[in-house]
């Protein structure tokens, strides 16, 4: 029996999909989309099918499954007396590593450290690096296991606490004896803009790639001293207004950059757990930013 072929977001509503980016980003609840999505529940889908069908489905995502034997994972937890006290983390690494290895930062979206993004640092260890991808929810329990739950403690963080556990985070992962001394970013969603922060704090960062993530203020543009790679969705209004008025503050601060934006995307495209997921889209942007990273961590 053939398997069920994947949803993707052609298979949506574009309206549908603007709804979902905003119930995804806190600006409506859950009871608000049910409302706001009851008028595209056709031919006995309902509303709350319809958000389940655009929610995350890990299983069906996993590109290296835990336990492979090319590398090694382990649970830690650091000290970020500037913010939360103690964070956990998830850090993975090639298994039979010799010598120091290039190191990444793993930022989440906003939901903590589910399974996709410890996935996203496992493909990273399996080329080479030494990923690391702390969990922003630590301080209130961790990902509890539950996109909703997950997206409604995000939104009680003490953010100023958060912003300096990953400063943290990055500090200990360049420190470590078995880093290269070399550490770039990647974040995706929320942790795109925490990548885009990053680069505005950390003068010695070698490499940052943000994904779909929000700007700092143009007037932080001049602080970026690493280079960077960032990855847009076409069809993300919310993302895309401020990155005009940003580009030139680059420009103007004479910032590396090299920005893609990928035609008829949505915001989240990089994402496999859902329909946004954009396959070739998200290949295309995973080898670009594998290239940046071994271009300037590596070399």
């Amino acid at each position: 029996m053939a398997p069920t072929p994947r949803l993707t977001a052609a298979d949506f509503d574009q309206e549908l999909l603007i709804l979902f980016d905003a119930y995804v980003h806190g600006d409506i609840d859950r009871r608000g989309f049910l409302d706001k999505a009851a008028k595209f529940a056709v031919g006995g889908v309902t509303a709350a099918g319809l958000l389940a069908a655009l929610s995350p489905d890990f299983a069906i995502a996993q590109v290296v499954p835990q336990g492979d034997p090319r590398i090694s994972t382990e649970r830690i937890e650091f000290d970020s007396p500037n913010g939360s006290g103690k964070v956990k983390a998830y850090l993975a690494k090639p298994a039979n590593a010799s010598g120091k290895l290039p190191t990444v930062l793993v930022v989440h979206e906003n939901r903590g450290l589910n399974p996709h993004i410890e996935d996203i640092a496992r493909r990273l260890a399996v080329d080479g690096y030494l990923a690391l991808a702390p969990d922003a929810l630590t301080p209130l329990g961790g990902y509890p296991g539950d996109e909703d739950k997950a997206r409604a403690l995000f939104a009680q963080l003490d953010q100023s606490k958060t912003r300096q556990d990953f400063l943290a985070a990055a500090t200990l992962l360049k420190a470590r004896p078995d880093s290269n001394g070399k550490l770039g970013v990647v974040g995706f969603c929320y942790g795109g803009g925490m990548a885009h922060y990053l680069s505005t704090q950390l003068p010695d960062l070698a490499a940052a790639v943000p994904f779909y993530g929000n700007h700092p203020p143009v007037e932080d543009a001049a602080k970026v001293k690493a280079p960077l790679l960032i990855h847009f969705a076409a069809v993300d209004e919310r993302i895309n207004a401020a990155w005009p008025a940003y580009e030139a503050a680059l420009k103007a601060a004479g910032v590396r950059y090299t920005a893609h934006q990928y035609p008829g995307t949505q915001h989240g495209f990089n994402n496999d757990t859902t329909p946004r997921f954009d396959a070739a889209a998200a290949k295309l942007a995973w080898e670009r930013t594998l290239a940046f990273f071994a271009q300037h961590l590596k070399a």
